[in-house]
């Protein structure tokens, strides 16, 4: 049995030459996602999770693009604009529906995503910048969320503003004109809902770039894969086209099946009820509670309930939420050990499975009060995720010993399969 590396491009018709020459597009695909990138053969359906992310961020663009068309930022009307856009708009509730709950799957999706180059060892040499690109995707849909959280300007919109923007307010000298330069105003009114909603309607195609260059990251080395081992020959590959576009086709349909399911019967299970009522400076809700992709570093963030070292106990919380997330920046370099894979590793994996377990935990804690017992299991919860990427991790990979890695690819599949010359 033969194995070929992916084909090459080539020109069909005379058009297909003619462009080709001017503005090779054709060639890109083709070489990117088509049957000329090779791609490891043994992917697992962990890797879909890359292409749901595209496809919940072009149903981000588009739904936004139209609700942008009938949505007026001012805090007089941006409520109204909302229930014109649910009751008056040629199905505006279904386009708002789809914004609102695929919000919430592209977190699903990158969470996931995130999790896989966790266990798989995605973020190590030679893939470190891709990883790194990952993560500043992960920040701008953090910013763009939070902007989107606002816009609907109902009570809990309002108030995750005045908390959350608040928040720079702890950071010594310069906190308060941070927060007045975040909300053009030195209050959460109609200038912050005009900056964000531009914000919000930007960072969606800044992330579509920085996904542009993190797939050219990707293409430089060649996609990781479950064994966490380099690519030996033609026998470890398949073309991307049409093995690959087939599997990720079933995972889309599967996807959408559940998007569907939320859209249409469940549509505001994923979103809080406070916010069906407009905003009113006045009367502040009982629980101030963000988006639930926000959640575990919500609760990061009030753990801090002592000031300690002549530091305000909000200001060590803003500080170990940003570093939470930063501190993912330098995982390539806080783990250096030499085999990917956790299938390989098997204290990383225990403690890969330990991590998932505390960010659940820590996302309950999030979504609850902030009172006993919540505040003191977030605070044992924080404490581990930074014991964690700080000190076990670095520690594991100097001391652990990994099982033996396969030769190659095609070994664990089809014994001797690698030593086969390819056609």
């Amino acid at each position: 049995m033969g194995f070929h590396w992916a084909k090459k491009y080539e020109p069909q018709s005379g058009l297909e030459k003619w462009l080709d020459e001017r503005l090779p597009i054709i060639r890109l695909v083709h070489d990117s996602v088509g049957a000329g990138y090779p791609a490891p053969k043994n992917l697992n359906y962990w890797w879909n999770f890359g292409s749901l992310a595209g496809l919940f961020l072009v149903v981000q663009i588009v739904t936004g693009i139209v609700l942008a068309m009938h949505y007026a930022a001012n805090q007089a009307v941006a409520f109204d604009s909302v229930e014109r856009i649910m009751r008056d708009v040629n199905f505006g509730w279904l386009i708002r529906y789809m914004h609102a709950n695929g919000a919430s799957f592209f977190f699903i999706v990158v969470y996931v995503h995130i999790l896989r180059g966790l266990y798989y060892g995605s973020y190590k040499a030679p893939r470190e910048m891709l990883w790194i690109l990952g993560v500043v995707i992960y920040l701008l849909m953090m910013a763009t969320g939070f902007m989107g959280y606002v816009l609907p300007w109902g009570q809990m919109s309002f108030w995750g503003a005045q908390v959350i923007t608040g928040l720079f307010s702890a950071i010594p000298v310069v906190g308060d004109d941070i927060q007045t330069l975040l909300l053009g105003a030195p209050f959460v009114g109609n200038p912050a809902l005009n900056k964000f909603f531009s914000l919000h309607y930007l960072l969606p195609f800044v992330i579509a770039g920085v996904v542009i260059l993190h797939i050219w990251a990707l293409h430089i080395p060649g996609s990781n894969n479950p064994l966490g081992i380099d690519v030996k020959g033609p026998a470890d590959t398949v073309p991307f086209h049409p093995y690959y576009t087939a599997k990720d086709l079933m995972g889309v349909v599967a996807a959408l099946i559940v998007f569907s399911i939320f859209v249409f019967f469940l549509p505001n299970a994923l979103g809080h009820p406070d916010n069906y009522i407009p905003a009113d400076p006045l009367s502040t809700p009982a629980h101030i509670v963000p988006e639930w992709y926000y959640w575990p570093f919500y609760a990061i963030l009030r753990a801090f309930t002592y000031d300690f070292l002549g530091v305000p106990a909000k200001l060590w919380g803003v500080l170990a939420m940003f570093a939470a997330i930063l501190l993912l920046f330098f995982l390539p370099w806080l783990d250096d050990s030499k085999t990917r894979s956790a299938r390989f590793r098997p204290v990383y994996k225990q403690l890969f499975w330990l991590l998932v377990a505390d960010l659940a935990l820590l996302g309950y804690c999030g979504a609850a009060p902030a009172e006993e017992p919540y505040v003191r299991i977030s605070q044992f919860a924080a404490a581990y995720y930074f014991i964690h990427f700080l000190i076990l991790v670095p520690i594991v990979a100097r001391l652990e010993t990994p099982k033996p890695l396969p030769k190659s690819i095609s070994e664990p599949v089809l014994p001797g399969a690698a030593a086969q010359p390819a056609e």
